[in-house]
């Protein structure tokens, strides 16, 4: 039994946006991490229902794959007064997501920063319990760091890992480990338990470099030229609800 462990925990509160780090996370059974993708920014109407929301392609929004500009954005979210502060080019502009005059500032931002990229006005989308995740199933996405080295190797460049845009990441497992994991289940510390689900196809929003919003690599190229697959990554179910933190004991059952 090989026992890795967790070296970072991250959540995304603005799909598309900055993300943040965790020292710690309590894990719902069958929810995301926290606040992760609470809120997405929709570029022209998307058919959201907030009364009924559902899963929706994330085309339907502004996001890494099409809109690489927004990661020269600085962001913070503040979960106890939902607001958030959007940082460029050494200026920054805050608004409460709560409230009508809080979404416009921020929707006023995104209308002037993203002009030629919109199909309509910016509008932030939000349903409670709701999460703006690339898929329509509850999960948590893993990033298994030996294999983002591996990916280092074929390129000949270094590869930050936060382009994979993931929750948790792992040390200390062998390269591609994660995909001999789909259907078995993982513990974390002593009572937090997931149920490792598919494989994570990448899209050209890897390419972005998260530091400068720079087209600078083709990733999904790369794993396809050099392993066969265009996959990093897997998604996994939260079977058994607790905490997890920073540098916890990952293992297989």
């Amino acid at each position: 039994m090989r026992k890795a462990y967790l070296d970072a925990i991250y959540r995304y509160p603005v799909k598309g946006l900055s993300p943040e780090k965790l020292g710690f996370a309590k894990l719902e059974l069958f929810q995301t991490l926290p606040g992760d993708r609470r809120y997405a920014i929709e570029n022209g109407p998307s058919g959201f229902d907030p009364a009924a929301p559902g899963y929706l392609p994330k085309q339907r929004f502004l996001m890494l794959m099409k809109n690489e500009r927004l990661a020269r954005l600085t962001t913070r979210y503040d979960d106890a007064t939902d607001t958030l502060t959007v940082g460029v080019d050494g200026r920054e502009i805050s608004g409460n997501l709560g409230t009508p005059g809080g979404r416009k500032t921020i929707e006023d931002f995104f209308a002037t920063f993203c002009a030629d990229e919109l199909r309509g006005p910016p509008k932030i989308l939000r349903a409670d319990g709701h999460s703006f995740s690339d898929v329509a199933a509850k999960v948590v996405s893993i990033i298994n760091l030996a294999s983002v080295a591996e990916i280092e190797t074929a390129i000949g460049k270094p590869v930050d890992p936060l382009r994979f845009r993931a929750n948790l990441y792992v040390a200390d497992w062998p390269a591609w480990r994660e995909f001999d994991l789909i259907g078995h289940d993982l513990n974390i510390s002593s009572h937090t338990r997931l149920r490792v689900t598919k494989r994570i196809v990448r899209c050209a929003a890897t390419n972005v470099d998260p530091a400068t919003g720079m087209r600078d690599l083709a990733i999904p190229q790369a794993l396809m030229q050099t392993f066969g697959h265009m996959d990093c990554g897997v998604y996994a179910e939260v079977i058994n609800r607790g905490s997890v933190a920073h540098a916890d004991a990952i293992w297989e059952d």
